[in-house]
């Protein structure tokens, strides 16, 4: 479990400039026939996405029943503004890659956003919590332009669940909580990452841990959520 304090997300917010920095240099490709078909969705790609000119419709949302399909493209963020928590609350989700790096060449992440506000605007800040399919995962607070990586560039952890190689499939359960004081971050049951509200909210940081939930996947990533939902912790 990593612990981020208040002089380290203002260090962080100078080094890293954009939300999609530590991507590597892999170019973001245009899905065919992108854009979102699930209803009452909104989303937004990454600044330096949109500045190398890509747009939305260059990933994809789509829902089948209640499976949400995500295909990027860009690095994007997804949101319904009718998904809101407050106070105390926990957002879950199960993400599966069925092919996993089947639109890369190197591992990207997906995973729960929660606390966004201002969302769709050069202004939204929120809070996510990201796997990777070789067994590390990322928490990074967004606030305008700047990124804070609450565990540097990403870090391994046994609970995360890995692929037996490309192209094979990986499933992992992700879920943010909120309780009290606390913000922290569980994959596949055990929680991976904790931080006080304190060291997350105020200039520069996080508007609030209230706000919309949704969902992040990085560049050129392909799979499944299932079982999005908000519940008291």
């Amino acid at each position: 479990m990593r612990r981020v304090y208040g002089s380290l997300l203002v260090a962080a917010a100078i080094v890293l400039p954009s939300v999609t920095s530590a991507q590597g240099d892999e170019a973001s490709r245009k899905v065919a026939g992108g854009g979102i078909s699930a209803a009452g969705w909104a989303g937004k790609i990454d600044a330096k996405e949109a500045t190398a000119g890509a747009t939305l419709n260059d990933a994809k949302l789509a829902m089948d029943g209640k499976v949400l399909k995500v295909t990027t493209g860009p690095a994007t963020t997804y949101w319904n503004p009718a998904n809101k928590g407050s106070g105390d609350y926990t957002v879950k989700a199960t993400f599966h890659e069925e092919k996993y790096m089947d639109l890369n060449n190197h591992p990207h992440p997906y995973g729960i956003v929660i606390a966004g506000n201002d969302m769709g605007t050069d202004n939204a800040s929120f809070l996510y919590c990201s796997a990777y399919g070789d067994g590390k995962f990322i928490v990074r607070a967004i606030s305008g332009a700047a990124v804070v990586n609450m565990n540097g560039r990403g870090a391994p952890s046994d609970a995360v669940h890995k692929a037996a190689g490309k192209g094979s499939p990986v499933t992992q359960d992700i879920a943010m909580t909120v309780k009290g004081d606390k913000v922290s971050c569980s994959i596949n049951g055990t929680e991976v990452w904790s931080a006080t509200k304190a060291e997350l909210v105020g200039a520069g940081k996080l508007k609030s841990t209230d706000g919309l939930y949704g969902i992040r996947f990085a560049h050129n990533t392909e799979a499944t959520v299932t079982g999005l939902t908000n519940a008291k912790p």
